[in-house]
């Protein structure tokens, strides 16, 4: 593949998966008990923004950097915020980070963490990124793999499903993995991340994922723009199979202001399929 993140580290669909990661730990962390997350496609776990392919794309311009100055955003969105900014020192927002960091700095005593890389470059600097967090562990493997095999059939668990969709089969294997890791833990949270480019990919999609699951999905949408060019990646969406109750409200709350900030003459949406 010759997908990298460094690409789009902090455009608009980070801040709608991001944003939504870290309040759904939170919720499953007001349980008692440990919490395993389980990352399949980590990336490299920090980005530089400063970096000539950030700065080619000019993502992050367009996403996190317009939250972080933006003077008034919901409260689902401020711990996204606040982690950024205490890695950035509260200076210039010059470094990202991507779900590994993101999911370190909030893992409580007895909580864990598994990210999983395939590619070894980006693997090797996934490993750096975490070093000092000894409660995270990341595997050179593939994630769909690694996580199925890990993943306890008991537990409080929470899996984050969000490869580039550069393969064929792809969404074919995110189905699959939600399938195969609900069936192991019947409780645990699935969260995948998915491009919108075009309809008729979303909806195929989704008719697959509501056969493959029993039980309601919470869909959370962020249509950036008319899906006009399905050659664009148009907005995002996130399918969470076991949500919380009360995840729908701050779902709505994120893609309704990175929609109606960022976006343009998009729409998002909040719905649950079964």
């Amino acid at each position: 593949m010759n997908y990298r993140h460094a690409f789009h580290a902090g455009n608009f669909a980070d801040l709608v998966k991001h944003a939504a990661l870290l309040d759904l730990m939170a919720r499953m962390q007001a349980a008692p008990g440990p919490l395993c997350v389980f990352d399949t496609h980590s990336g490299r776990g920090l980005y530089d923004l400063t970096g000539d392919e950030a700065q080619r794309s000019g993502e992050a311009e367009a996403g996190i950097v317009q939250l972080m100055q933006a003077p008034d955003i919901p409260a689902s969105l401020r711990p996204l915020r606040e982690a950024v900014d205490k890695l950035n020192g509260g200076g210039e927002v010059r470094l990202y980070p991507g779900s590994p960091l993101l999911v370190a700095g909030a893992l409580r005593k007895g909580d864990t963490y598994l990210g999983c890389e395939l590619r070894p470059q980006e693997h090797s600097a996934l490993s750096e990124a975490l070093r000092g967090w000894p409660a995270t562990k990341t595997a050179c493997a593939d994630g769909y793999v690694e996580v199925a095999a890990r993943l306890p059939a008991n537990g409080a668990a929470l899996v984050l499903i969000d490869p580039p969709f550069e393969k064929s089969d792809d969404y074919d294997r995110c189905v699959a993995a939600l399938r195969g890791l609900t069936r192991k833990n019947a409780g645990a949270v699935v969260m995948i991340w998915l491009p919108v480019k075009d309809l008729e990919t979303f909806d195929a999609f989704l008719r697959e994922a509501e056969d493959a699951y029993d039980g309601p999905l919470l869909v959370a949408e962020a249509r950036m723009r008319p899906l006009a060019d399905p050659m664009k990646m148009n907005g995002c969406a996130l399918v969470i199979a076991n949500a919380p109750e009360g995840f729908e409200a701050p779902l709505t709350e994120i893609c309704e202001w990175t929609v109606s900030r960022l976006g343009d003459r998009g729409r998002a949406q909040v719905w649950t399929a079964t």
